[in-house]
């Protein structure tokens, strides 16, 4: 089994998460309006990216699907920071 199959799961919004990150070496605890905001904009992202499902594959739908996450996760960096 490999190391990524051995974690854990948790929600995004969980305080675990300051234990998945290489990276940012501190976090702070979020609020509950920080994590109903957190899932209100992943979840807005996601209803925009389905919406996608039904245009032919192309560059241009990758792109607007890239665009898309990276939308969320400026939101959701906007809101945790």
């Amino acid at each position: 089994m490999t190391d990524q199959a051995q974690r854990e799961s948790f929600e995004s919004t969980d305080d675990q998460r300051v234990d998945n990150s290489p990276l940012r070496h501190q976090y702070r605890v979020l609020s509950e309006q920080d994590k109903a905001d957190v899932t209100m904009m992943k979840d807005a992202g996601l209803v925009f990216y389905k919406a996608l499902d039904h245009l032919p594959d192309g560059r241009e739908k990758s792109i607007a699907r890239t665009k898309i996450e990276e939308a969320v996760m400026w939101a959701v960096k906007g809101i945790t920071k």
